[in-house]
């Protein structure tokens, strides 16, 4: 039997955890992603565009940030 090294396993994907401010966001946690808070689809750290400095959440897109409002 092979000897498995950490190094040679994949690294699953986790979940970073976010501090957003006000037009920048200060990663906390390392992660790869961030769940949008309406729709939980995983937003890659190198696209999140748009999240909510007063609630501390990320969306997907301009859709999913106007339904938070709207549901607010």
């Amino acid at each position: 039997m092979p000897f498995i090294t950490p190094m040679s396993t994949p690294a699953s994907p986790s979940s970073a955890l976010l501090h957003f401010g006000d037009g920048e966001f200060a990663v906390l946690q390392p992660g790869a992603f961030v769940r949008c808070a309406v729709s939980g689809v995983a937003i890659p750290l190198a696209a999140l565009r748009y999240w909510s400095t007063e609630r501390q959440e990320a969306y997907a897109g301009p859709l999913e940030y106007m339904k938070a409002l709207r549901d607010a």
